[in-house]
């Protein structure tokens, strides 16, 4: 099993989550029900100096899962919004996507009818 590093690392890495996906709404991410939840989990699964909480790693794991997941699934979009296909192309566009140039048929008339 990989290292979760700290739970400090893991929260700004789920807020930074939250920024990428608030900023299509513009509306500032701090005002979402799902940062109030993050912050006050966090904070009430803390390790004190008196006690170890076994809660407090499960929430880090599940945390750290979690992350995993958004970072995954917005990759995945943009991977998806780069390379998926745009429909048929023209004749002229695919010669264009290689840097052809295609000759004109007399008559000014391209080669589509």
């Amino acid at each position: 099993m990989a290292a979760l590093g700290s739970p400090a690392r893991t929260l700004r890495g789920l807020l930074r989550e939250l920024r990428h996906l608030n900023a299509a709404t513009g509306k500032p991410y701090r005002d979402t029900a799902a940062y109030r939840y993050l912050v006050k989990a966090f904070r009430a699964h803390r390790v004190t100096s008196e006690k170890l909480c076994r809660a407090q790693h499960e929430l880090h794991f599940q945390a750290a899962t979690y992350l995993c997941l958004l970072r995954s699934v917005r990759e995945h979009v943009a991977l998806h919004q780069e390379f998926h296909g745009k429909g048929e192309r023209s004749l002229e566009e695919s010669a264009g996507l290689v840097g052809l140039q295609l000759p004109q048929q007399p008559g000014g008339k391209g080669w589509e009818s």
